[in-house]
Parts: structure tokens; sequence; C-alpha cells
């Protein structure tokens, strides 16, 4: 895929020429504001940039400009974007003058010196990662791009869409040659991995047009078919684009599933049961540089590892206590066994119980929304609603999780429910993970970050994973300070949802830097937490391909809390819950270094 030239290269050699001579002038409210402005204006032009070369992006913005295309997914993209990345720093470094930045624009600078450093040093590790996955990956990430982001209001739409799926082929394409430049640089995906991948694979092939016989109609065709016959384009247009479709479908998507398929049957037989990175060339400078990256801390393995056990212990001892609360005559190995198996805490799996798991989930999201101004000064303006994964990526895809909305207003957030197994879905976990997924965690955090005002786009866009999983967990917390988890079954729920945060930090430190297998992992989650077993499955699962992702959560929410009860301790009956939740949310996301420098000003400000 080609790519025209962008404007900010002439931004870029503008700025370059107008470099500063500084030295001993005097700083003035004149001087800074110029300095900021010219800084960004940079910024802005960055970002459109970023936007041009990554159509899918526009799309999830809202936006319909490249709306027929596909991102660039090629090695050679990957070389330009790290080129682009020195030319960036470059810039800065010799073209802006960061003492004459207001105090917005510095944080602007600093966080966009950061991202363009961590380009640079990921290089080395472009490979280090698989591209399809049980996880995520393009077999399931285009029907579900198509699906729930590709819009259809007008025939141009829908010609964008024909577009896409045309555009399938090649991009798969690309996508079979990254696979075969990892596998010579030794990193082939662990041989569970396939089966699940080619499953998900073979979903997207199953009814019309792709089996004749089928009175149902495939994912794809299904989409296309109903967004089309809900415009005003005219019915026979209609019925000539809906043939295209089936044409479109069996001509260019099939092909890219099937030589997908038929990779990674091949690939298949040469992968090893091999788990953890420590495998990869480089595997332990690799899952350092992972660590780093996602807790945005020095953080050693050792230190994570040691940290886990800890929390371990301390979330069992404050369980235990809600067993003498209840009454229940047993070990905690008992009691988890007991919530894994009685079915008052799970709804039967039927579509019945599927629908009432999401009205309850809704629910509680729309009771919180009520008691939001106790916590918070600034509330999102975008809605959000409550969704089961679809059926073709269900089986692999993870417990729940959250996607944006778009930022003109068109598409709220949704908070997914993965309802394929009802066991694997308590109803004393349900008020915790709606309150992670929904209203006040995920939902609060990225719709604030993108609706904020006065910051460059590149930072409401951006998502430090400590950051926003840290907030993620931490929003499970603080509810109960308020009075919710009135019952104690939930209370445990929410425990054990901490819990199942804390064996993250031992497993994913096992699996990557201790070498531990893939059932060593499985074994812990069982013996340590109450989940069922398909959890624990698929968790140590999620470990193997996502190195170091999961240690995220409790690292962002220790320190969170650790902020917290400092600004507690610091500013006595001044400290306001609602002015401290303002700090952690109107930055956008932040690494956990430079969160803590906001709240220490913040403190330092109240203390005047």
């Amino acid at each position: 895929m080609k790519f025209k030239a962008f404007p900010i290269v002439l931004i870029c050699f503008f700025f370059i020429g107008c470099k500063k001579e500084i030295k001993n002038k005097m700083i003035t409210d004149a001087t800074i504001e110029a300095e900021s402005t010219k800084a960004n204006e940079f910024f802005a032009a960055y970002f459109e940039e970023y936007k041009t070369l990554r159509p899918q992006f526009q799309t999830q913005l809202g936006s319909k400009e490249n709306y027929g295309k596909w991102d660039d997914i090629s090695h050679l993209f990957e070389t330009a974007e790290l080129e682009r990345a020195k030319k960036y720093a470059t810039f800065i470094k010799d073209s802006l003058d960061y003492d004459l930045l207001d105090e917005n624009t510095s944080l602007s600078y600093d966080l966009f010196k950061l991202e363009m450093e961590n380009i640079i040093a990921n290089y080395e590790f472009r490979f280090h990662n698989y591209p399809v996955n049980q996880m995520f990956g393009l077999h399931s990430g285009v029907p579900a791009f198509l699906i729930n982001m590709h819009k259809i209001d007008s025939l141009e739409d829908a010609e964008a869409y024909l577009s896409r799926l045309e555009g399938i082929k090649p991009l798969f394409n690309q996508l079979i040659e990254n696979l075969q430049l990892r596998e010579k640089n030794g990193i082939v995906a662990p041989k569970f991995v396939f089966e699940k991948v080619i499953d998900d694979s073979k979903n997207i092939l199953k009814g019309l047009p792709f089996e004749k016989e089928s009175i149902n109609e495939s994912a794809l065709l299904n989409d296309f078919s109903t967004k089309i016959n809900k415009t005003n384009v005219d019915n026979e247009t209609k019925k000539k684009l809906i043939d295209k479709a089936r044409n479109y479908l069996i001509n260019y998507v099939q092909p890219a599933y099937l030589s997908l398929i038929e990779f990674l049957e091949n690939q298949e037989k040469r992968a090893t049961i091999e788990d953890g990175a420590w495998k990869f060339p480089k595997g332990d400078k690799f899952y350092a540089n992972a660590l780093k990256n996602i807790t945005t801390t020095k953080m050693t393995a050792d230190e994570i590892h040691q940290l886990g056990l800890s929390e371990v212990k301390r979330i069992h001892s404050e369980m235990e206590a809600i067993l003498k609360t209840i009454g229940f005559e047993g070990t905690l190995q008992d009691f988890f066994s007991f919530m894994r198996t009685d079915k008052q805490f799970y709804y039967p799996d039927t579509e019945e119980g599927k629908e009432k798991y999401l009205k309850e989930a809704t629910a509680l999201i729309n009771t919180m929304k009520g008691r939001l101004d106790e916590l918070f000064l600034t509330k999102p303006k975008a809605e959000i609603v409550v969704k089961a994964v679809e059926s073709f990526r269900e089986k692999s895809a993870g417990k729940a999780f959250y996607q944006r909305p778009a930022s003109d207003g068109t598409r709220p957030g949704t908070y997914y429910a993965n309802l394929y197994q009802m066991n694997a879905m308590p109803t004393y976990q349900m008020e915790a993970l709606a309150y992670h997924e929904g209203i006040p965690g995920h939902h609060m955090q990225i719709a604030i970050a993108q609706e904020l005002k006065g910051i460059p786009d590149f930072r409401k866009f951006k998502n430090y994973t400590a950051y926003v999983e840290g907030w993620g967990l931490y929003s499970e917390y603080f509810p109960k300070e308020i009075g919710f988890y009135a019952d104690p079954y939930s209370d445990f729920g929410r425990l054990a949802m901490e819990l199942w945060r804390a064996c993250r930090l031992v497993v994913d430190t096992g699996i990557h830097s201790k070498k531990w297998t893939r059932q060593e992992g499985i074994n812990y989650y069982k013996e340590n937490t109450p989940n069922a077993e398909s959890d624990c499955v698929k968790m140590v699962e999620r470990h193997i391909v996502m190195p170091g992702q999961a240690t995220a959560y409790k690292i962002g929410m220790i320190k969170i809390l650790q902020l917290r009860e400092q600004a507690k301790e610091k500013l006595g009956d001044t400290f306001d819950i609602r002015e401290f939740h303002d700090v952690i949310l109107t930055n956008g996301s932040l690494p956990l270094n430079i969160l803590e420098n906001k709240v220490n000003a913040w403190i330092a400000l109240k203390q005047k």
C-alpha cells in the first residue's frame, strides 16, 4: 500500500528554519505563548499525519476519510515509522525551546519525546510478537472492525465497505509475509494458538455465500445486507450491492482466509510447546523492555513476581474475613469450590440467561451513573452500551473488554461481555466487572480523555497500559467506599477480581522470566482463585501471547492508591476525592511517574 507525502514535512522545514537563539533574552508571557503555539501547531500536524497513515483509526474516530482502505501492516511501514520517529525526536530537540513552553505544552513535549523514544527503542523487537493469536489479530479483527466500526449511511459508504472486502486479500498477503518474517527470526506462536486461530478463521467462512446449502448468511454478508437495507438507497441498487458483496466475499475474502488457514496449518507442524518470551532471540532483554513499557516503571521481573506473591497473601486474608462474616464453615479453598459450583451464582447458559446478564450489567452501570456527582467533577458526554461478544469470536475472546466511543459522538462506548460460557461469568463478579469496563472505569477515563479541550489530539488517544488498567482496577475498588458491594458475596467478587490481577503478576513473570510451563501457570490460578478452570486456561494463554501486558493492572492500581493516600495525609480535611479524580483523569493517559508529578503539583497548589 502506498501513501502520499504529507504536509507535516513542510511544517518541519518551516520550524527548523526558525531555530531559536534566545540565550539571555527575558522570558515574557508573549514569548511563552509564541513558543507554545509553535509546539502545538507541530503536535497538531503530527496527529493529522498519524491519522492519514492509519485509515482504520480514522474510521474509529468517526471519520469517513479513506473509508475504503485498510492500514498498511508491512515491515516497510514499520521501518518508515522508525525514520519518522527519529526525525521528529530531532526536530523537537532542535526547534522547540522547552524552557519557553507553558506547563501544559511542556507536558505534551515530554509525552511526545517519550513516545518517539519508545518507537525507536522498540524497533529492535518489532518481530517479538504473534500477529495472529487467540486474543487478537486480523483474522478476527477484520470482521469485528467491519461489523462494529464501518457504518453504512449512503451509497458511498456501501462502496467503501466493498472496497474493504476487496482489500482483505492484499491485507492478508501482508499478514502472511509478517508471519514468515517472524519465523525467519526464530519467532513462531506456541502450538496451542493455531487451533484457536484456525477455528476462528473458519468461522468467518460459515454461512452464505460460502456454504451454498446453508440457510444462514455469513457474519459479513449479514452485516452488509442489514446495514444497506436500512439506508435510503433505492431497492434495485440495494440488490445489486448485495449481489456484489456476495461476489466479493467469494472472490476476495474466501481466498484470503483459505490462504491464511493453509499457511497456519503448515506452520503449526513446526510450532513447539515452549511458551515464554525467554525462547525468543534476546528474550530476556525483550521482556525487560516490555515490562518497562507496560508498567512505566523500573521494576524488574523478580520485583513484580514478589509483589504478586505478597498481594495474593494479603487478599486471601481479606477473603477469609468475609468467610467469617457469612458464617461459612471450611477452608478458603472449600469456599472457592462452593463459589465455582453453586448455581445461585450463575445465570443459565441460555439466551434468556445471557439477556438477563446484559440487562443486569446495564442496570449496575446506570445505578453508578446516579452517584457520579459524589466522585467526579468532570464526566463524559459519550454514552455507553453493554453488548455480548459476537458469536464468531466469542470462543477465543477474553472475558470482557471495552471499545472506545467515536470522537464525534456517533458511536457510544461499548462494554463487551463474553457470554460464550456462562459458568465463567458469575454474578458475584458482575458488579466489579461492570465498574471496571464501564463506569467509573474505562468508559470514564477513555471518553473523558478524548473529550478534553486544550491538549493536543495525540494525548487524547494514547494509552499507557498501567495508567488505563490501573484506573480500571482502582474503579472496581473505590465504589465500596460509598456503599456499593453491600452484598458480601459481591464484595467477595470484588476481592476475587483483585486477586486475579495479583496472580497475574506472579504468573506472567513466572512464564516469561522463570520458565514456568503453561500447565504450571494454570495450576497456580486454580489453586489460588475461585475462577472457573476455563478462565484459568484463557488467562495463562493470554499471558503467553501478550508478554507483560497483564502486569499493568495491579501496578497501576497500587500507584493510584499510594498517590491518593499521600494526598489525604498531606491535605487532611481539604482533601476532595472529586478533585483528586480530576487530576488523574483530565490530562489524558500518563506514565505513572508523570502522573505522580501531576498529583504532587496539585497537592503543593492546595497547600499554598
